[in-house]
């Protein structure tokens, strides 16, 4: 009988899954003192974390009043697309680089130059597509802003973010797949040291919680079991109460919401990466007709399963 998997699994199981599903970067370089509101554009995709990466800086974020300088080497984050101000010196012009932007296919990295006298600053403005936020424990341990420092720590990150640069200062033929997966490994380092921080309530916290732990693995590891809760709380070694009270103060979830949720979760992936008949993948998920499906698909991803797949490229 092999040992079963460690809590560990659990956070790599969740990076294993989170993939770039589309993603759009330009390159930004004002100049002097400057202003522009980065309020995600509407026509961003809902399901879309904005970022900066900071190439050449000093510069601002302003997040609801508050304040933080942005060095070189610098990624800021914004994984619900919360608004915010970005800047450079006080006051100065007011700047809109999306509106500047030249209509799309881009053929290379749009660059934006906005001179005046003063330093330049150079940020490669975008956002990354990522299905993973549809599953609301990884949503919810993510914050509105994540800001990571790479420079002058001897942290491999910096060379990723230095290459990236590269490919857009320096575009080949096929420069656009390898930028896009440069992005991707950018990306899952940043979810994996947020994931790493320490937190009191949240999904990171329930995976380290010895009780919490074992129902996971086991929901994780076995979907499509018919899961009840006494059979889930033999699992996990406690009563019925003790978790489903457990659940309640990490995840603000019960057990069998949880369940639903990741099974839903895993409907979407398959769907976006399968032509599976929809009425097999609603089965998989637990529901007895692809009318009750599509009614709690609808409801968590705000489309039914059909339209998930166009817009997703389903195959």
């Amino acid at each position: 009988m092999t040992d079963p998997p460690e809590p560990s699994w659990l956070l790599d199981e969740a990076l294993r899954r989170i993939r770039i599903s589309g993603s759009l970067q330009y390159c930004f370089m004002p100049q002097g003192d400057w202003t522009t509101d980065a309020t995600p554009a509407p026509w961003r995709p809902k399901d879309a974390i904005g970022f900066h990466i900071v190439a050449a800086g000093p510069c601002w974020v302003d997040l609801h009043g508050r304040r933080t300088t942005l060095e070189t080497g610098d990624i800021a984050a914004f994984p619900f697309g919360t608004p915010h101000l970005l800047g450079g010196g006080a006051g100065g012009r007011i700047l809109d680089p999306g509106g500047d932007l030249p209509a799309q296919p881009w053929p290379a990295t749009p660059t934006l130059h906005y001179p005046a006298a003063g330093t330049q600053v150079r940020i490669l403005c975008g956002y990354v597509q990522c299905q993973a936020t549809g599953f609301a424990p990884f949503r919810a341990a993510l914050p509105e802003f994540i800001h990571i420092r790479t420079s002058g720590q001897e942290d491999w990150l910096a060379g990723t973010i230095a290459q990236i640069v590269t490919e857009v200062d320096q575009p080949q033929p096929g420069g656009g797949p390898i930028l896009e997966r440069l992005t991707e490994v950018a990306f899952l380092e940043i979810l994996r040291r947020q994931f790493g921080t320490p937190a009191p309530k949240g999904w990171l916290a329930a995976i380290l919680d010895p009780t919490l732990s074992r129902a996971l693995l086991a929901l994780h590891d076995d979907p499509a079991r018919d899961w009840t809760l006494p059979a889930l709380a033999a699992q996990a070694g406690t009563s019925r109460s003790a978790l489903t009270a457990r659940f309640a103060e990490l995840l603000d979830t019960s057990p069998m919401r949880y369940l639903r949720d990741w099974r839903l979760y895993l409907a979407a992936e398959a769907l976006a990466s399968s032509t599976g008949p929809i009425i097999l993948i609603a089965t998989k998920a637990g529901y007895g007709t692809e009318a009750a499906f599509t009614r709690a698909f609808s409801r968590t991803f705000h489309c039914p399963p059909a339209e998930w797949r166009r817009r997703k490229g389903g195959r």
